[in-house]
């Protein structure tokens, strides 16, 4: 199909969106693809999109994935639009990832830990060979599954924990800081620190959690644990007082164990940093538990003089909602904005040009 260029305020930008559906679609001889099949056969691209746009529901997320044509940062975009009109009703108990149904759950630190390690679905240990059984509809034989036993799986910061070797948890009763509601403030509490990363940009926070593993974070990290399953949510209702099962989320954890030679407070000992994503997400879990701990350095004693250390750079430029409206708006009309500063290279050119031929007036002189 051919297209001509259309002229004219709102005629160009409807015409721009057919033009932005009918490339959306495709060639019309190709079978179109279903939101269903967007949320099952590509779950990690919607985990992502769920993440980043902070707000689970595979279908509406698998709809922002066929909408913005596979674009994740768009599709985030447009799922946390959405978030916008939806009301808020009630508020969660913590969840308890302790009781997860584990999917998978591996540890670095230790071979033979209680419960044992369960691989799970990972691509962790298979050849990056392209699979071209695919392309022909392969379908895979059924995966044998057991059902795990949960009460042999104690968290390994609580095995570490019996002999004093990891930092302890801090337990707190405090109403927790919610970034959308409340404007951020530095330094930033924890919490709001965990929900900033949480919802942000895979790929920033990646390069950042490699940037602490060569050499500007200051600490060496292990993972300590990872655990995938599902968790129960729960709510309090008022009228009841007692909490309810509401449903269950999937989610990945990750407690990173980073070494601390100790302060005039505390003894040397293991720290944690902390990552909990929607959905299967290790790579991002694992590069939050990195950052989340290289922004840990002030509270611990330590000189904070890294990028990942940084609490302002981290938190104001990882979210990738903020980063693309941001960069994107340079796309649309500064017809004015150039023309100023076009008038003043124009005259700061005259003014130097003047400027020479009068000193070479005076040297010919």
């Amino acid at each position: 199909m051919a297209y001509v260029a259309v002229k004219g305020g709102e005629r160009a930008i409807d015409n721009a969106h057919r033009w932005m559906a009918d490339e959306r679609r495709g060639d019309q001889a190709v079978p179109e693809i279903s939101t269903a099949q967007i949320a099952e056969q590509l779950g990690r691209s919607v985990d992502r999109v769920m993440a980043e746009g902070s707000l689970y529901d595979p279908g509406l997320a698998a709809l922002a994935v066929k909408q913005a044509q596979g674009d994740l940062i768009e599709a985030a975009f447009l799922l946390r639009a959405y978030r916008t009109t939806l009301p808020r009703f009630a508020a969660t108990s913590p969840v308890e990832t302790a009781t997860m149904t584990i999917a998978r759950r591996i540890s670095a630190v230790f071979k033979d830990m209680p419960g044992g390690q369960i691989l799970g679905p990972t691509t962790d240990y298979t050849h990056r060979l392209l699979d071209f059984a695919l392309e022909a509809g392969f379908t895979p034989q059924a995966a044998e599954q057991a059902e795990p036993d949960l009460a042999a799986m104690p968290r390994i910061h609580d095995i570490l924990g019996h002999e004093g070797l990891i930092e302890a948890d801090q337990p707190s009763d405090a109403e927790p800081f919610d970034i959308t509601r409340q404007p951020l403030a530095f330094p930033a509490s924890r919490d709001a620190r965990l929900q900033s990363l949480a919802r942000g940009d895979e790929g920033f926070l990646l390069a950042m959690g490699y940037s602490t593993q060569r050499g500007w974070g200051g600490s060496h990290p292990f993972v300590g644990e990872i655990r995938v399953g599902e968790v129960a949510v729960e709510i309090e209702p008022p009228e009841l007082g007692f909490a309810i099962d509401i449903g269950d989320l999937p989610v990945t954890e990750c407690q990173m164990v980073n070494q601390f030679a100790g302060s005039r407070t505390q003894p040397p000992q293991f720290t944690r940093g902390y990552g909990l994503v929607f959905g299967h997400g290790e790579r991002k879990a694992m590069a939050m538990a990195l950052v989340d701990r290289a922004l840990r350095a002030s509270e611990l004693g330590e000189e904070a003089t890294a990028p990942a250390q940084n609490q302002e750079f981290v938190i104001y430029h990882c979210d990738n909602i903020e980063a693309t409206g941001f960069v994107e708006h340079l796309k649309l009309p500064h017809y004015v904005d150039f023309q100023s500063e076009l008038e003043t290279i124009r005259r700061m050119r005259a003014d130097a040009e003047r400027e020479m031929a009068h000193e070479s007036q005076e040297a010919a002189q």
